[in-house]
């Protein structure tokens, strides 16, 4: 059964669409023109201040580039003063003495991305020569420094070969864990969606094949591993906008937090209750099993779908036939409408 929670236990800030790479993958489309101010250091403050009194339990704070924003270690101290804290960085601003300003402040664990095992693949997808070098450093920084430290990595065809050496690269370099990440038809990636989307079978085929080193855990965002995060997550975009999670960013807008506060937003909004009602069509058993997943990732199901109460097409199980390879026309429309959208 879905849980119903009175707030949200974790919150995800994303705090900017600015970057200092230029990443041909990025969800965000980050460092073009902004439609609007995004949110100043002094607002985050009093917003990470305002949830925190509201009980919420974990922050995780990404981009665009966190460390590109003015403020941040500001914001990472108040953050982790009162809640667990995580960090999402592409690594090149990371340097010993920043590793060590974040253990001091006590920030629970970082993840670098990490796109390949060497510079070529990596730096093609940063889209900056020297990319690879830098993150690899952050990682040893982190880890020197006693830092928890993660290596994400999203699964394309450019990189499906190298998945297991990006698990090998993080044994070497001290990481606890590496999180394999599926492709969310997102930003500047819809664009080359066919280059680096894989099936279906061709991402259960690396999934199921790469294997946990000594020291290190693999995490794979493909259901039912990966649950319904809606249930439990709500977030802030950097302009302030409630989204309910990152990989809603082109879909919802549930408010503004500076027009309404995210508390009142998590409990009245009716398609944000939606989405956290776990009412999926054809959910199968082992949903229910693993923490209340119901279905997976709103996110792909809508995206591909065009239906909130759509199952994840990344399940094996419930795909109906989905070929994940081929982008829905529909998605690359500047504000995208599903032909048939249903729901609120």
């Amino acid at each position: 059964m879905t849980l119903i929670f009175e707030r949200p236990p974790k919150v995800t800030f994303s705090l900017t669409q600015t970057c200092n790479l230029q990443c041909v993958h990025c969800y965000g489309d980050c460092n073009r023109v902004m439609p609007r101010p995004e949110l100043t250091a002094e607002e985050w403050l009093g917003l990470i201040d305002g949830l925190a009194a509201n009980g919420v339990i974990e922050t995780y704070i990404e981009g665009g580039e966190p460390f590109y924003k003015d403020g941040i270690f500001d914001m990472l101290r108040k953050a982790a003063r009162n809640t667990m804290t995580l960090v999402r960085t592409n690594g090149t601003l990371i340097d010993r003495k920043a590793a060590r300003r974040l253990k001091a402040i006590g920030i629970g664990r970082v993840l670098v991305d990490i796109m390949g095992a060497n510079p070529a693949t990596h730096d093609w997808f940063m889209g900056v020569p020297g990319s690879f070098e830098k993150a690899l450093n952050a990682v040893r920084c982190l880890v020197d420094a006693g830092v928890k430290t993660d290596l994400l990595t999203i699964l394309t065809k450019r990189n499906a070969g190298e998945i297991q050496a990006i698990v090998d690269l993080a044994a070497a370099c001290g990481a606890e864990r590496v999180g394999l990440l599926r492709l969310y038809p997102l930003g500047r990636v819809k664009r080359l969606w066919s280059e680096l989307a894989l099936s279906l079978d061709e991402q259960m085929a690396v999934v199921t094949a790469v294997n946990e080193r000594p020291g290190v855990t693999i995490m794979r965002s493909w259901h039912p591993k990966d649950r319904n995060c809606c249930w439990q997550a709500a977030t802030v975009n950097a302009f302030g906008d409630s989204i309910g999670c990152p990989y809603l960013r082109e879909y919802v807008n549930f408010g503004n937090v500076k027009e309404v506060s995210l508390m009142t937003t998590w409990r009245e909004n009716p398609l944000y209750r939606q989405l956290r009602s776990g009412a999926v069509e054809h959910s199968c058993a082992s949903c229910d099993t693993n923490d209340g997943s119901r279905g997976g990732c709103r996110s792909t199901a809508y995206a591909f779908h065009g239906r909130w109460t759509a199952p994840d097409p990344f399940c094996s199980t419930l795909n109906q036939g989905v070929d994940l390879s081929v982008l829905p026309e529909w998605l690359l429309q500047e504000n995208p409408k599903p032909p048939r959208e249903t729901g609120p």
